[in-house]
């Protein structure tokens, strides 16, 4: 994926409170050029991301949060 993309779509999940950056690496590599067979350098980045709260909420089925609810509740009733 180019690098700007990455970049982009890490932004966008901060922004939007799905993601908090974890770790950014930036380094480059040695890649072979088919065509003149000669050695040339690329960028490369690495951005680690962690889900946040909001985001697991999202991805979690309604199925699944109403479950969690009556659970919740019926332990709270026993006490």
């Amino acid at each position: 994926m180019a690098i700007t993309t990455v970049v982009t779509v890490a932004e966008i999940l901060k922004n939007n409170g799905l993601a908090v950056e974890k770790k950014v690496v930036t380094s480059t590599i040695g890649m072979k050029d088919e065509t003149r067979g000669r050695l040339i350098q690329k960028a490369r980045i690495e951005i680690v991301l962690a889900k946040t709260e909001k985001y697991v909420s999202m991805t979690t089925p309604p199925s699944a949060r109403a479950r969690e609810k009556e659970a919740v509740g019926k332990e709270e009733k026993k006490q």
